[in-house]
């Protein structure tokens, strides 16, 4: 006797696993999301970081070697003498004379030369490093100065820049008397 056999097939559909591995995915993907999302914070946040540094660093160069005009005056009758009295600013930091360039700009054009010839006030004794709280004078003579020498009722653009980037500007305004003594800045 041949008994037809029939398998017991009895498969019930269970859905409450698919729907556990849909949201295994979405959570996989969430924390995928997450973590990118994260590691793009933190590098902004360095680079961000180190552009504030370099930019306070640069600042602090800039302001550490900057020189402060106290007075320009034309101590001698004969044209093409300037004598400049000056400082470093309030917390700088030492710098050799020779590091601080100066240009003189004017419409007949420019004149630039360096402070080493710089002396202390009421010494004669070129100083090689200048230091903060000290007052200092040099005079830019007709050796130096070919092109913007004094000339009554003119104004000059007066640059001083050291080594280290600190930077000054002043303009210089001759009025009608250019003779010994005169005040230009």
């Amino acid at each position: 006797m041949v008994k037809n056999m029939k398998e017991d097939t009895n498969e019930n559909s269970d859905t409450l696993a698919a729907i556990g591995i849909g949201a295994m995915i979405v959570f996989i993907a969430l924390i995928l999301v997450a973590a990118v999302a994260a590691a793009v914070i933190i590098q902004t946040a360095e680079k961000l970081q180190q552009n504030a540094q370099t930019t306070g660093s640069e600042t602090t160069d800039m302001l550490s070697s900057k020189i402060i005009i106290m007075n320009i005056i034309i101590p001698s009758a004969a044209q093409g003498v300037l004598y400049i009295t000056f400082e470093l600013a309030p917390g700088s930091s030492n710098i050799l004379s020779a590091n601080i360039d100066w240009s003189i700009i004017c419409p007949a054009g420019a004149d630039y030369g360096t402070l080493a010839a710089t002396t202390g006030v009421g010494n004669l004794v070129n100083q090689l490093v200048l230091t903060p709280g000290t007052t200092y004078d040099v005079a830019l003579t007709v050796a130096d100065i070919l092109f913007c020498t004094p000339v009554a009722n003119q104004g000059h653009t007066l640059l001083v820049q050291s080594i280290a980037g600190g930077f000054t500007y002043e303009t210089m305004n001759y009025g009608s008397d250019i003779s010994q003594g005169a005040l230009v800045i």
